[in-house]
């Protein structure tokens, strides 16, 4: 069992945007940090459900596979479910439509109770008003011996990295400056130490950098 982070993050070290617009919810910065994520065959599989065979192949797709295997519970915070967006709709049911693609358990970090969301494919949304600590007890007890990851935002992953309760952390960083957002590493300082640190260079230029105990 352990507790991991992959977040796409630009070159600046920022893991959000700041361009959105009604009309388009996650903006053009968004598009460009994800895009050699989107563009693997593992996310059109996954998350598209395009069964064409269609997407890259090469270093993004591996660590775009990695991302979902041993996955057995999920963290993540009220912005990317999509409350913020969304927070006097009952029945928003978050970005991915009836086939999010979890799987598993998911804990929702929120001040705002919600009735837990079941889908077919396995997909459970629970909503907590808890610490990282207990958020985390909650969902190793889940996962059950298997992984759990603390998705986003950088702002939901930060009190785990702080508290030193993240077993390997995976930061795809994209070749392009945001210049604003919310960024990953602020006030973790000397955060490397007690980890090995390896990095790989993508076929589209992302630098997949891996933290890992």
């Amino acid at each position: 069992m352990a507790v991991r982070v992959d977040l796409n993050i630009s070159l600046d070290g920022f893991a959000t945007t700041t361009d959105q617009t009604p009309e388009n919810p996650f903006g053009e910065d968004w598009g460009r940090l994800t895009a050699a994520y989107v563009g693997t065959r593992t996310f059109r599989e996954r998350v598209l459900h395009d069964a064409s065979g269609a997407g890259s192949t090469g270093v993004d797709d591996r660590y775009a596979a990695a991302y979902f295997e041993g996955v057995a519970a999920e963290i993540m915070g009220a912005g990317m479910f999509g409350l913020h967006e969304h927070p006097d709709d009952p029945d928003w049911r978050g970005w991915w439509g009836e086939e999010p693609p979890f799987r598993v358990p998911v804990y929702v970090l929120t001040h705002t109770p919600r009735d837990n969301i079941e889908f077919a494919n396995g997909t459970v949304f629970h909503f907590l008003a808890e610490t990282p600590d207990a958020a985390l007890a909650r969902a190793t007890d889940a996962a059950a011996g298997g992984d759990v990851r603390i998705g986003g935002g950088p702002s939901t992953i930060r009190p785990f990295l702080r508290a030193g309760l993240v077993d390997r952390i995976h930061v795809a960083i994209a070749p392009i400056l945001l210049g604003g957002g919310i960024r990953l590493w602020d006030e973790l300082r000397g955060l490397e130490d007690g980890y090995t640190v390896t990095s790989e260079v993508a076929e589209s230029g992302t630098i997949h950098v891996t933290f890992a105990r």
